[in-house]
């Protein structure tokens, strides 16, 4: 096996996942770079055939088996995107692939596992209990295992992402690249480095579960005591112990993004580029309005794009909230004919869009007093959503928001 994290390395990983990566090209973003002063472009891993980048190291990692090893078969603790990452490099190279899922996997990711051909053991309610199962399945059977991001090799796999950002954009100016245990980052920013010392790195971790800015402002590497994110892929207490050093040396900054800004990333994403990117995959973007950065070349990228749709809906109208183009009013009115319509009209003549009505008589005990209107607007944003308000008040209806979903 060749030494990991070299130039030798990662220019033979580079040719070994054109096997079976397809040929993701930088997108120039008007809209991003618009808003940013910047010239921003994405690198777009979410159309890899697996919906991310993670086939390149797990890949790359089965290149280099002993022919011992690829007829004994390998393993894997995931829920996402590592998981069909392992289980179509697997199937690339003929061999036999187990991946332990938790049980609360959603089924349309246990089913996507199983169709690239791998065995999908369900086991444990998280994926520490999921991971501990597979190291046992691993030392019973004599499978190698392929972790999700503290192996050398996963991580000289996925920096062929910046080898391939360098060659078509050779004097980009930053990377912007997402940290959940830390192989992406690690072989991305090693590699950067290698090309041109210049180039700066910058990684991406969800405020919920920043484990690697910890990390490196400890000196060491920490484990968070609880996560909380939407960046389900990016969820990680402990970063890798392996990479951590490459980390050290090659990272230039860690920025945090809030789960707020990746779901107003989404709906940016879907609308200006018609694109599905998933939470993790979004940081970079989130993070481009924090930059100190003006007239520089810089690419984000998005690391993936497994989403469910059930999910999908939810970030939607939170996304839509969030940018004031659907919010909910509570008015007070007497309980007597034509109010409704006095309401109705009102929006009406702003340009407003009635999608749902609510009406509680029972919000005090003389409902002839009052009785409760909450009433949902589609507005266009956040100017016309102030003149709707205005209008309401002005025609003495007192409106008062209220946070709620759709």
């Amino acid at each position: 096996m060749p030494e990991m994290l070299t130039l030798d390395a990662f220019e033979e990983a580079a040719e070994t996942v054109k096997e079976v990566t397809l040929e993701t090209k930088l997108i120039y973003s008007d809209h991003l770079s618009a808003l940013t002063g910047n010239k921003v472009y994405l690198k777009p891993e979410n159309m890899q055939f697996t919906g991310a980048y993670k086939v390149r190291g797990a890949y790359y990692k089965s290149s280099t088996l002993s022919d011992e090893e690829k007829a004994k078969g390998v393993i894997t603790a995931s829920a996402g995107n590592h998981a069909q990452g392992v289980a179509y490099a697997a199937r690339c190279k003929g061999m036999k692939a187990t991946i332990v899922m938790p049980t609360t996997t959603p089924l349309i990711k246990v089913n996507r596992t199983r169709s690239f051909g791998a065995d999908v053991v369900l086991y444990g309610d998280v994926y520490d209990e999921a991971c501990e199962k597979a190291y046992e399945l691993a030392a019973e059977h004599g499978y190698t295992f392929i972790h999700p991001f503290d192996d050398p090799a996963v991580a000289t796999g996925q920096g062929t992402i910046a080898m391939e950002i360098i060659k078509e954009l050779p004097l980009v100016d930053v990377i912007l690249v997402p940290i959940g245990g830390g192989g992406l980052a690690a072989g991305v920013s090693t590699l950067a480095k290698l090309l041109n010392p210049k180039i700066k790195v910058i990684g991406v971790e969800p405020e919920g579960a920043a484990c690697m800015k910890a990390s490196l402002k400890a000196g060491k590497v920490v484990t968070l005591h609880t996560v909380d994110t939407i960046a389900d892929g990016t969820a990680v207490k402990t970063p890798g112990t392996k990479i951590f050093p490459y980390i050290q040396e090659n990272i230039d900054d860690i920025v945090t993004v809030k789960d707020e800004d990746l779901i107003v990333s989404f709906l940016d994403m879907v609308e200006n580029h018609k694109m599905i990117v998933e939470n993790s995959g979004l940081l970079t973007v989130a993070a481009l309005k924090q930059l100190d950065a003006k007239g520089k070349k810089i690419v984000a990228i998005l690391s993936g794009g497994n989403m469910d749709v059930i999910t999908m809906s939810s970030v939607v109208q939170q996304g839509l909230i969030f940018r004031n183009r659907i919010f909910t009013v509570s008015v007070l009115l007497p309980d007597k004919p034509g109010q409704l319509q006095g309401v109705a009209g009102v929006i009406a003549k702003e340009n407003g869009n009635v999608i749902k009505l609510e009406h509680n008589q029972f919000v005090t005990t003389n409902r002839k007093s009052a009785v409760e209107l909450r009433i949902t607007i589609e507005a266009f944003g956040t100017e016309h959503k102030e003149a709707i308000l205005k209008a309401l008040e002005t025609g003495g209806y007192k409106p008062k928001v209220v946070r709620t979903l759709i």
